[in-house]
């Protein structure tokens, strides 16, 4: 069949003409690679042997579409308890991964036309799905501190149907004050604007003061969609497994897109997470504290780079540097790749992105350390 009879959807075309994503080489060989988005840990023992004892014990047939009616107990639990109000079954969604909890989270709530406020940088999902569901993204860039601009967002919120954001940041790795938040509270419910709020690394904050959910601040009740995921906090990326928790009318409409997309979430995987959250909490914190080490090894290395200049990352795992070259990080990342070190470009995160570049500290000690040095070879050969 003539693949020039064929043309792509409007949605397809849309996400990519708008698309900053990219997709880059496999890392092969002597390359060490900063560039990946999740844990380098293996998945709890514990959490693979509840999967294998759960497909022996017959699970293996569709789950609910909601989610395992246990599983989304103990989300509810977990939600009450960070929110302080009570969370009824129906206000909990479980998802393929936070991806597809956010993707039926935008496209259950964005019209053609509506006006979507997202920070720059931020996740780059965001803005491709939006484009998808027909709605117009209005970036709205940081601070040099990489922290939101309070007076911009006032503005840009005024007219805006939704604002999306994660915290702690990617690729930022900025950490918002309980100020920031509640401030942001106040705006959204002046504005009467809706809140999808991504919280995928809210176990990986570093600061000395306390993380502030959006589940903490009344202001968000009632139109908030809170997005989570098992990926980062558990090691447990390719398990595809996430969830939603909000307003029963937000859930009910996302589950309709998720129902109509992907169906019920496999139902070991399912028992699996359930026994995550349960048990595996002295993991999470195993995983934290080698984080909070390599981060401090990275910080180190980075600082003695002249050519890079770099905000305290307070959560996450991510360094987000800005280099003082006159080159585009697209080109920069290309350059840093024949010098052996895989990095992400700032600019796949939004305009604002640009001159910076995206390190992870989900690598070995060992791979941090010879990146480092590989970087700081590339960037003076640069000058």
């Amino acid at each position: 069949m003539s693949s020039s009879l064929f043309k792509a959807a409007e949605a397809v075309l849309r996400v990519e003409r708008n698309s900053m994503r990219v997709q880059q080489p496999a890392s092969t060989g002597d390359m060490v690679s900063l560039a990946m988005g999740e844990p380098d840990f293996d998945t709890p023992p514990r959490i693979v042997q509840a999967a294998v004892e759960a497909l022996n014990a017959g699970f293996t047939h569709y789950a609910p579409l909601l989610g395992d009616s246990a599983l989304c107990q103990a989300l509810a639990y977990e939600v009450s308890g960070q929110s302080g109000n009570a969370v009824k079954a129906d206000e909990i969604l479980v998802t393929h991964g936070g991806t597809a909890g956010l993707a039926a989270a935008i496209l259950s709530i964005v019209n053609p036309g509506d006006r979507v406020v997202i920070p720059d940088p931020t996740y780059s999902l965001y803005a491709d799905l939006v484009n998808m569901a027909g709605g117009i993204c209005v970036p709205m860039p940081c601070r040099a501190d990489l922290h939101w601009d309070l007076d911009r967002l006032a503005l840009a919120l005024e007219d805006a149907r939704l604002f999306i954001f994660c915290n702690p940041g990617n690729p930022t790795g900025i950490v918002h004050s309980r100020e920031e938040i509640e401030t942001l509270g106040k705006l959204v419910k002046r504005y009467d604007t809706l809140v999808i709020a991504d919280e995928a690394y809210s176990d990986l904050v570093f600061t000395d003061r306390p993380f502030t959910s959006v589940l903490q601040v009344a202001a968000f009740q009632g139109r908030t969609l809170y997005c989570q995921t098992f990926s980062k906090s558990y090691a447990m990326t390719g398990w595809r497994v996430g969830y939603l928790a909000g307003p029963a009318a937000m859930i009910k409409a996302a589950a309709r897109v998720h129902n109509t997309v992907n169906g019920s979430v496999n139902s070991a995987v399912q028992r699996a997470a359930l026994v995550a959250i349960r048990e595996c909490k002295d993991d999470v914190k195993r995983m934290y504290d080698i984080y909070r080490e390599r981060r401090q090894l990275m910080i180190t290395g980075l600082q003695a780079i002249p050519e890079l200049s770099l905000n305290q990352p307070e959560g996450a795992f991510y360094c987000f540097p800005s280099y003082s070259l006159p080159v585009p990080a697209i080109d920069m990342v290309a350059l840093l790749r024949e010098q052996g070190i895989a990095v992400r470009p700032g600019s796949e995160f939004g305009a604002a992105g640009e001159g910076h570049i995206r390190l992870s500290y989900a690598a070995s000690s060992e791979a941090i350390a010879e990146g480092i040095r590989r970087l700081k070879r590339g960037l003076a050969g640069l000058k």
